[in-house]
């Protein structure tokens, strides 16, 4: 136990020096990731390398800091810098408990599937790949190894707290749900408070607001840089725009997806995972049917439809790149 604390303590140290490095590279023009003082990080950080839950907090992290690192305009400090993160990057992704991974593989039916796609993305746009996925299918962890594999961005939580700064909106007033925006009951105004929530919101409901600045961001984002997306609706809202880019839908066998999230949340009974999937599958249908009018998971609305058990989460990344061409 006392080696495994050490490891995990030293991995925690340099991917909080990392962050350091990266912030200092920058200059003030992007954050910290990491904002406490360095103990009190390691010790949080020490927590998320060790619990599967927690992975996709870990996940999110890690992009934070590869992405802010692939602005550094020096070259030669961005490569070192990158080869940093990439090492810590699989030391983490070697860790049992992290990174959620328990594969969605069948292998069974895996031996079936023997694509060869050729089709090319056009390099004259930029390459943006919009995901959605049903709950527990691994999803979130192939988007992940995708952007990392790509050296591109990857963004999920990211684009929701940067809409709630933009709007000036705190964490008491709505939170992030799975992806699904999850708002608190507004509280009573007084006549000036409604006056400057009127113009926060533009004189819409605050769902709609968030939405709708939300596609703002996402729009503008797809103009300027290649990344990978987690949901938002992403792919109705650049298809609306006329912004090219790929649509991807990630799912699993119903059976398979509750067997791997309780061997990720071995906490929770085969029942509360089989109530909790089934939930956070019609929430995230619910709200995208709600705001594109398109129903989710259709095979109609995308370009690629994955079965993450047939492949499994490397599998269905290397399919992906095969597909475009980008390796």
């Amino acid at each position: 136990m006392g080696k495994k604390k050490d490891m995990l303590r030293e991995l925690a140290g340099r991917i909080y020096d990392l962050d350091v490095e990266v912030y200092e590279k920058l200059g003030s023009s992007m954050g910290r990731v990491f904002n406490q003082e360095r103990e009190n990080s390691i010790k949080e950080l020490m927590k998320l390398l060790d619990s599967k839950s927690k992975s996709p907090l870990l996940r999110s992290q890690l992009a934070l800091i590869s992405n802010m690192a692939r602005t550094i305009e020096d070259d030669t400090v961005r490569e070192v810098i990158m080869k940093k993160y990439e090492g810590i990057l699989q030391e983490v992704t070697n860790l049992p408990k992290c990174f959620a991974s328990e594969d969605i593989l069948d292998e069974k039916i895996a031996q079936l599937n023997e694509w060869n796609l050729e089709e090319r993305f056009s390099k004259d746009n930029r390459l943006v790949i919009c995901i959605g996925r049903a709950y527990g299918c691994g999803g979130s962890e192939i988007g992940f190894v995708l952007a990392d594999a790509l050296k591109i961005n990857y963004y999920d939580v990211e684009i929701f707290n940067e809409v709630l700064r933009r709007m000036e909106l705190g964490r008491e007033m709505v939170e992030d749900q799975g992806g699904v925006p999850s708002f608190q009951p507004a509280p009573k105004f007084t006549v000036g408070q409604w006056i400057k929530d009127v113009k926060r919101y533009h004189g819409l409901p605050r769902r709609d607001a968030v939405f709708f600045d939300q596609c703002d961001l996402i729009c503008d984002m797809a103009r300027r840089e290649d990344f990978v997306v987690m949901g938002r609706c992403a792919d109705a809202i650049l298809t609306n725009n006329h912004i090219p880019h790929i649509s991807i839908y990630i799912t699993a066998p119903f059976e398979q997806r509750v067997r791997r999230m309780m061997k990720i949340n071995k906490k929770m009974s085969e029942k509360q995972v089989r109530e909790l999937i089934r939930r956070l599958d019609k929430k995230h249908a619910r709200y995208y049917e709600y705001y594109t009018g398109r129903r989710w998971g259709a095979v109609e609305n995308y370009d690629l439809c994955i079965n993450s058990a047939s492949y499994g989460i490397d599998g269905s990344v290397e399919l992906i790149r095969r597909m475009i061409k980008k390796i």
